[in-house]
């Protein structure tokens, strides 16, 4: 038997529906705050995420899958959403059309990275990205949209946790500072650690190992080696978050796995999930897209996780019913007649199903049961002598009968 490729899952008939419902709650929420759909290639060319995430992240060094394509040309499937809609508001002059440029996008994206709950090498994601300003009011609407989201969709609990990373003025001292300091603690780091403490020393404020966690908590802020703008520009963002009493935690050693991330980052925590219990997560990158080869334009985006999301859902949810009429034929001389009514039921955009194993009368009803249908069109061979047929909400129980060019205004959908 052929099985699916590790870190991979099929979403099954049964359990679709949470993800529909999460499709279209997105969606509105998108709607409500003024952000379009955009959808990009699930391949680009390495070279942009390379350009874009960091030669030196963990996803471009050990998670990327890349191929060459029949032409010699390097192509990686993507590994996150926002290089590629940068990428796209480029070449195709969406700055153009006026801004900001307010953009969401829901995907597939593949890392190879150990599968864990609600971690897999193939996974779902939705992302917004907004382009077109400095201020720190853009950076509240994407966090406002992702909280409002959170709320909608049953995690209430969720806690928002902030930091400023800096900008290419003031973050050099910083890591000049960070590099020292970790010099001098380099044996007590993870393997790991110890080579970021050299090529990417932000990351290792990052990691969840717990010897270096003992190492991090005597490292030095970088909130005290910010520019006078940055440190303004955090400033006025909490002004505004405790304008619409968001509620946040000021996290100092919060950063990003991403290189393109100046000012603002941020992420979404459900403790439920245990030790990594990031839901979602984003931040400011004003230099990316002057970077992929656009005209400078800052921007900030956030990128949730879909099946983690629906973890930290749960069984908050209930299922509702996917068919809304199943048609029940008594005997054979009724079975024209429910195929007429089946298609003038579809047409009427009415969801329905009939039986077409030939069930005895009890085992359809069964399956109208099975399939928590909410009402039931009886034929029976007697009543359509008459022109007549019976309506059962299965709910109540109750049964009316109508003539068979009426029982449509029966049905209370």
């Amino acid at each position: 038997m052929i099985s699916r490729p590790k870190g991979t899952n099929d979403i099954l008939p049964d359990e679709i529906w949470r993800w529909h419902k999460l499709e279209a709650m997105i969606r509105k929420e998108c709607a409500c705050f003024g952000f379009k759909e955009i959808r990009t290639p699930i391949f680009e060319e390495t070279h942009l995420f390379q350009r874009s995430i960091g030669e030196a992240t963990d996803i471009v060094e050990k998670e990327m899958y890349t191929f060459l394509d029949k032409g010699g040309r390097s192509m990686t499937l993507r590994p996150e959403g926002t290089a590629a809609v940068v990428r796209a508001f480029v070449e195709n002059n969406l700055k153009g059309a006026g801004l900001p440029a307010k953009l969401y996008y829901l995907g597939p994206m593949f890392r190879y990275e150990r599968p864990q709950a609600g971690r897999y090498r193939q996974f779902h994601q939705f992302g917004i990205e907004c382009f077109g300003s400095l201020e720190p009011a853009l950076d509240a609407e994407v966090i406002m949209l992702a909280h409002e989201l959170y709320q909608k969709i049953g995690v209430k609990d969720v806690v928002l946790k902030i930091n400023s990373i800096g900008c290419p003025d003031c973050r050099p001292k910083y890591l000049e500072k960070l590099r020292s300091e970790l010099a001098k603690y380099k044996d007590r780091l993870c393997e790991n650690c110890q080579r970021r403490s050299i090529t990417n020393p932000l990351r290792v404020l990052d990691c969840k190992e717990e010897k270096c966690q003992e190492v991090i908590a005597d490292l030095p802020h970088l909130q005290d080696y910010l520019c006078d703008e940055c440190s303004l520009h955090f400033t006025n963002l909490k002004k505004i978050l405790d304008i619409w009493e968001l509620p946040y935690v000021e996290e100092p050693r919060l950063v990003r796995g991403f290189d393109y991330y100046t000012k603002t980052v941020f992420e979404f925590c459900f403790d439920d999930l245990g030790a990594q219990n990031a839901i979602g997560a984003g931040g400011r990158y004003d230099k990316l897209v002057e970077e992929i080869g656009g005209e400078s334009t800052p921007a900030v985006g956030f990128a949730m996780g879909m099946e983690r999301t629906l973890l930290a859902v749960g069984d908050k949810w209930q299922k509702e019913p996917e068919i809304d009429l199943y048609i029940v034929s008594i005997g054979q001389e009724t079975k024209e007649e429910a195929l007429r009514q089946l298609l003038l039921a579809r047409r009427h955009g009415i969801r329905t199903e009939m039986d077409i194993l030939n069930r005895s009368v009890k085992a359809q009803f069964k399956q109208a049961d099975r399939l928590d249908t909410k009402y039931c069109l009886i034929l029976g061979p007697d009543e359509l002598k008459d022109n007549r047929v019976k309506l059962r909400n299965m709910q109540s129980g109750e049964e009316s009968e109508y003539q068979i060019s009426e029982w449509l205004g029966g049905l209370k959908l």
